[in-house]
């Protein structure tokens, strides 16, 4: 996992994100830190306890469009690619390829 992440300020300064739960906003800024190079979290259960947030903060940022959350407990941040952009000799694809494949890029956000 790399150790910079970047935030676009367009994402987070927009009324949909102001509009959430200070709790909801810290923890999507928590997955961005731990996202991998494509923009995929595993081990969320344990971040959302370990970190003091719960299930109501990932289901704000679900339901807000922020983030997709699959069958497998994986989840995806939406605007990655608007938020980062990794140079190819230092990308590292992710583990989650099956949950990958079921998603596209439309204007540079994941789809399902």
């Amino acid at each position: 996992m790399a150790q910079k992440r970047m935030f676009n300020i367009e994402v987070a300064s927009n009324d949909n994100f102001i509009d959430l739960p200070a709790a909801a906003q810290a923890l999507y800024f928590h997955l961005g830190l731990r996202a991998d190079d494509d923009g995929f979290v595993g081990g969320i259960k344990q971040i959302v306890r370990g970190l003091g947030f719960d299930n109501d903060d990932v289901q704000s940022l679900v339901n807000a469009g922020y983030v997709i959350k699959f069958n497998s407990g994986v989840v995806v941040i939406v605007d990655w690619r608007i938020n980062n952009s990794i140079r190819k000799d230092r990308y590292t694809p992710t583990l989650y390829q099956k949950e990958f494949t079921m998603l596209e890029v439309i204007d540079g956000k994941y789809v399902l």
